[in-house]
């Protein structure tokens, strides 16, 4: 089940890709290549098979219910993730960017986290993660969120440089980046 959450996920979000306004400007492959490669190697090994680890590199066993329960927060971490993207429309970029128009979006889930697509991509690794129970569950989980965190951050160094308004500082100042209700201050 799990499985097949994640690519119905992907392959929804890549046939989704072409809905996006055109680029004005971009921030440049070069200065993204850190958080691309450190999450495509927590994808990676995220993708480790758990089946047949025990010992040192099996950390926990969940039963069926917990189980079903990591099914359920996956789905809600999608479904977070989609909230986020079709509320977010054609603004929307894989890569950092400024679309022609660019507005701060302020609404909806942006008004509970600067980043929820990050947020619930990040709630699906963490219940997968869970679910697997393995060391290279736990470091891809560690990975990928240390290169979501790197995109959030230089995502937002970007816009500040780019829209120049003082609404996005006061919206920086006012929403968490990506966990609900943790006090803004915090992992900036």
């Amino acid at each position: 089940m799990i499985i097949a959450e994640w690519i119905v996920f992907a392959a929804s979000w890549l046939l989704a890709a072409a809905w996006r306004r055109p680029v004005r400007q971009r921030l440049g492959i070069k200065r993204e290549l850190t958080y691309r490669a450190i999450l495509i190697v927590g994808g990676l090994v995220s993708l480790i098979p758990s089946h047949g680890y025990e010992g040192p590199l099996r950390l926990c066993h969940v039963d069926a219910i917990q189980a079903w329960l990591c099914v359920l927060l996956i789905a809600a971490g999608f479904l977070f993730s989609w909230w986020a993207r079709v509320h977010l429309g054609d603004l929307w970029s894989g890569q950092i960017t400024t679309k022609d128009g660019h507005t701060l979006i302020d609404t909806g889930p942006y008004a509970l986290v600067r980043h929820p697509i990050y947020t619930g991509i990040l709630m699906a690794v963490y219940a997968t993660a869970a679910v697997k129970g393995t060391i290279p569950g736990l470091i891809g989980l560690i990975l990928i969120t240390a290169g979501l965190w790197i995109k959030a951050t230089l995502e937002e160094r970007w816009l500040s440089t780019e829209l120049q308004d003082e609404a996005y500082r006061r919206y920086r100042r006012r929403v968490p980046m990506l966990v609900p209700f943790m006090p803004v201050g915090w992992g900036r």
